[in-house]
């Protein structure tokens, strides 16, 4: 019971004692809530103040900004305004210069106008004038106007020929007094220091055999040994009734010389059937190609040509089975080198690095491929495939001017080249297409008026053209020997060149009796 009383009497006095502290902590509560909603009241009311403040000063600023904006605009606005007000003072300057100006020309076309006038009316007096001084002109003279004026034109004429012949004729007399003789001479001596015998070639290689007996064995069975000798020669061989001889056909000189030497050895020899003739051809062909090799390099060691690539070597012994119109090749290619040597020796050159040039000129003649192309490109192709000298390259791809020349080696390749090739007896020609050309150049003569006979003489060198004297003065046949040879060198292909004569004669015949 006591124990009851006394915990009774302790809840009593906690509850007593907490009620009493939670007052107390409610009112220090209480008074510290009351002091910071004063002091956040307070902070508040001086921010506001601040903003407030700000507010102004942007608003001042902002004020002030727009109005030195308009200030500006404004002085803009004043400144067009003023350079319009210009524009629209010098436009009304020029309008009045302009009309000022309009007035002065009408001043002035009105003056025209009757200056005009007045000239017409002089003109038409003068007009009268001149008739009426025609008039008694031509009654004194007893000519028209179109008569005179023929008479004067021919005259005119005539004296502007004569003195233009005349002139020409100084100017050619100087030139060759300064130059023809001394060409003449480095010419002249070339070729009589260069003399070569004349190969003659075709397309046909004729084998001659001791009896028609031989045929049949060449022949063979059935054909066996002809056909197994074309197909390892390459070469058409033609057996027909030609007494004792076989023609062998191709346009490759070297594999008509091989079956030729091949036919040769087997008719000697007696053997023929086709393991025996493959047997020969192919013995012949590396004797062939020995010698080519041969050639080559004994040529260049005759013209004192060192250091030529093998392949160009080569090349230059195939020149010996080539022909060109019916010149030998390589003694063409010879006589250029020998001809080149001399030449530039006489003009101060290098003779050696010419005669290179001269030898190589026609090496693209003989390639073994023989594309579609110019042979003096081909050549200068090679030539720079070989390593040859820049001005060798040129020379050889220059010489019948399908480049530019860039030396004074290529244009005297180009000269020796056509002295080679247009010397007496060098080349063959076709009879018939010979005599077409001297009787192409005969009547491109006779087509002129006042020849009376044309003779073609020289092997066609030379054109004699004989004129009537009653028809062609002395200066008119000096004009008519220029135009006869500018057509023939317009209209007509020959070698070398054509000399044409004019001859006109007068014979005054009496008899004393």
């Amino acid at each position: 019971m006591d124990i009851l009383i006394i915990v009774i009497s302790a809840v009593i006095a906690a509850a007593v004692v907490g009620y009493a502290t939670y007052m107390f902590t409610y009112k220090s509560t209480e008074k510290r809530r009351t002091a910071i909603l004063r002091e956040a009241e307070q902070d508040s009311e001086m921010l506001k103040k601040e903003k407030i403040l700000q507010a102004k000063e942007k608003f001042l600023q902002m004020k002030a900004e727009h109005e030195k904006q308009v200030a500006e605009r404004n002085t803009r606005l004043q400144q067009i305004e003023a350079k319009i007000k210009q524009r629209e003072n010098q436009l009304n300057q020029e309008a009045d210069q302009l009309n000022k100006r309009v007035k002065e020309f009408e001043s002035t076309r009105a003056k025209v106008e009757s200056e005009l006038q007045s000239l017409a009316g002089r003109k038409e007096e003068l007009d009268r004038l001149t008739k009426e001084q025609i008039v008694k002109l031509e009654q004194i003279s007893g000519l028209s106007i179109d008569e005179a004026k023929a008479q004067l034109i021919e005259q005119l004429k005539s004296e502007a020929k004569t003195e233009a012949m005349g002139y020409i004729n100084d100017i050619i007399d100087e030139a060759k007094m300064t130059a023809n003789k001394e060409a003449k001479k480095i010419v002249v001596q070339s070729i009589q220091r260069v003399a070569t015998e004349a190969a003659i070639e075709n397309s046909v290689t004729v084998f001659n055999i001791d009896s028609d007996e031989v045929k049949g064995r060449i022949i063979g069975r059935e054909g066996r040994n002809i056909r197994a000798l074309e197909a390892a020669t390459g070469v058409e061989i033609i057996v027909d009734d030609t007494p004792e001889a076989i023609i062998l056909s191709g346009f490759d000189p070297v594999r008509r010389e091989i079956a030729r030497l091949a036919l040769h050895q087997l008719v000697t020899d007696g053997r023929i059937h086709p393991a025996r003739i493959e047997e020969v051809v192919a013995k012949v062909q590396k004797q062939i190609e020995e010698e080519i090799v041969e050639v080559g390099k004994r040529t260049a060691i005759d013209l004192g040509i060192h250091g030529l690539n093998s392949e160009l070597i080569r090349l230059i012994g195939k020149m010996k089975y080539r022909s060109s119109y019916g010149q030998n090749l390589l003694q063409h290619s010879r006589e250029v080198a020998n001809l080149s040597g001399i030449m530039a020796a006489e003009l101060g050159l290098n003779p050696q690095l010419a005669r290179r040039a001269g030898l190589l000129h026609d090496i693209g003649k003989v390639p073994d491929d023989e594309p579609e192309l110019p042979h003096a490109i081909i050549g200068m192709k090679l030539a720079e495939k070989f390593k040859e000298k820049p001005e060798v390259v040129n020379a050889i791809g220059a010489h019948h001017d399908e480049i530019e020349m860039t030396t004074l080696i290529a244009p005297i390749v180009q000269v020796c080249d056509a002295i080679s090739g247009a010397r007496p007896g060098a080349r063959r020609e076709v009879v018939e297409s010979y005599i077409k050309r001297l009787k192409e150049m005969e009547e491109l003569a006779m087509a002129h008026p006042g020849v009376l006979k044309t003779y073609a003489i020289q092997a066609g060198r030379e054109l004699r053209v004989i004129v009537g004297s009653e028809k062609i003065s002395d200066q008119q046949a000096e004009i008519l020997s220029h135009d006869i040879a500018k057509k023939i060198q317009d209209e007509m292909t020959y070698p070398g060149q054509v000399k044409i004569t004019v001859i006109r004669e007068t014979r005054s015949i009496s008899y004393a009796k």
